[in-house]
């Protein structure tokens, strides 16, 4: 009897644990990818959130990341890390030009081709990669008005923008044929500063797809096989789901701090902060809250490109205005040092990549407030310069006195003692003098005042 219901028990247990399974199965058949943004100049806060992100996917098991673009280009280093990291990526990554009017100029040329798939929206535009070396105020050497995208361009004349530009052909080529793509069309992007609409990129096999939205995109790369470093795999996107990865607080803190305009502030405060805890020492607010600000500020300059003359002529601006206050020269330090200051601060980051340099009416209102801090330094020196003395021995010449005995006669001269300036001193006289008579200072030696008596109490 017993036979029956252990058959049933078994059979209820098998049931239950093929329904568990089926819906474990079903849920885990769902695929899940990421987004991420690149909106703006690639910088190192937008490297890093994107490094980060990459590595954060591959240890959740995502199927796949998206790097949405929208970005004018940015630095290499900050490009450079993030191809790095795609290409050694264990998850597929699709860059996609989105919305409509986005583009991947520069940097985003770059890595649209070290992506596994390069996609964009239709009214966007790639290209443009044509390096900008510092402190360059054009970029090399374009083909003339009318060539089109001919093959003919004339090389950089400088040496070092030659290697540049011939560095960056190689790296872009390298990228487009380990991803099967229009190298020859690349090598142009670079040398010509050539551009494409996202239709002419698809037709001249730069890009992988068009889409004109997400789920678009995620429907044309169903089933199509990547090559990753551990080894191929097949796209399953028709039913993903797709989770944004915002930048977390140490992005958004990074990406402040390397802003041009906030390094630029935080320097000048870190400079003047320091100063004003010299001239007061034991203020503790200003050398404290300088030095956080200078070393938040050349952590920035570390990342950034600087320009070192540039910076090198803003400390010699600084040291010029503050020899302004303490050698006459009447201006003349004071000004040069604005000037040094006004052409280190040009110089600073003029680096060809849109966001980051510093704006010009930043400059000018820093540079409004030093020519307004000497010009009231000045004026404040030369009215002092017209004041009367107030200390040391000069002080006393011309001060009021009062006899407090009647002097006596010795020598052919009268001595005696008088009340000045709160005290009693040994004074003496050319003619008699009286207890009570008002005296004035006329002349000091050591410890003893000659006086006479006082103009304003007396006509004689």
């Amino acid at each position: 009897m017993n036979s029956p219901v252990l058959l049933l028990i078994s059979l209820l247990v098998l049931a239950h644990s093929t329904l568990t399974w089926g819906a474990s199965n079903k849920n885990g058949d769902v695929p899940r990818g990421v987004i991420v943004d690149i909106a703006g100049p690639i910088g190192p806060a937008i490297s890093d959130h994107v490094v980060r992100s990459i590595h954060r996917a591959e240890s959740e098991g995502a199927a796949l990341l998206v790097l949405r673009m929208d970005t004018p280009g940015g630095l290499d280093s900050a490009m450079r890390d993030i191809i790095r990291a795609i290409l050694n990526a264990d998850v597929p990554v699709a860059s996609y030009v989105a919305p409509s009017g986005a583009r991947a100029a520069s940097a985003g040329t770059y890595i649209l081709y070290a992506s596994h798939i390069a996609a964009m929206a239709p009214a966007t535009n790639l290209g443009a990669a044509t390096p900008i070396p510092l402190g360059t105020p054009s970029p090399p050497s374009l083909p003339s008005p009318g060539d089109g995208e001919s093959d003919k361009t004339d090389p950089p004349s400088d040496p070092a923008q030659r290697k540049m530009v011939n560095d960056a052909v190689a790296y872009i080529r390298s990228l487009a044929e380990r991803r099967d793509r229009n190298a020859d069309w690349a090598e142009k992007a670079v040398r010509s500063g050539v551009s494409l609409t996202a239709e002419k990129a698809l037709e001249n096999k730069v890009i992988d797809i068009v889409a004109a939205d997400m789920q678009s995109l995620l429907a044309q790369i169903d089933g199509r096989r990547v090559e990753l470093a551990k080894g191929t795999v097949t796209l399953s996107t028709a039913n993903m789901s797709l989770d944004l990865l915002s930048p977390d607080w140490r992005t958004e803190l990074l990406a402040i701090i390397t802003n041009p305009s906030v390094a630029y502030i935080l320097m000048m405060i870190g400079i003047y902060g320091l100063l004003l805890e010299g001239y007061n020492p034991g203020a503790i607010v200003p050398g404290v809250t300088g030095a956080i600000c200078l070393l938040l500020a050349l952590f920035a300059f570390q990342i950034l490109p600087v320009n070192f003359a540039g910076l090198a002529l803003i400390a010699l601006g600084i040291a010029l205005i503050l020899a302004e206050a303490f050698v006459p020269s009447f201006g003349v330090l004071g000004l040069g040092g604005l000037a040094a200051f006004v052409f280190g601060s040009i110089m600073l980051m003029d680096t060809g990549v849109p966001g980051y340099q510093v704006p010009v009416a930043m400059i000018a209102a820093t540079a409004t407030a030093g020519a307004l801090a000497i010009g009231a330094t000045v004026y404040l020196l030369m009215r002092a310069r017209r004041r009367a003395v107030v200390t040391g021995s000069e002080a006393l010449i011309g001060a009021h006195a009062e006899a407090v005995e009647d002097f006596v006669t010795g020598d052919g001269e009268f001595s005696g003692r008088v009340w000045l300036a709160g005290e009693q001193w040994h004074a003496i006289s050319d003619r008699a003098v009286t207890k009570g008579q008002h005296l004035q200072v006329t002349d000091r030696e050591g410890l003893t005042v000659t006086v006479a008596l006082d103009p304003q109490h007396y006509n004689s």
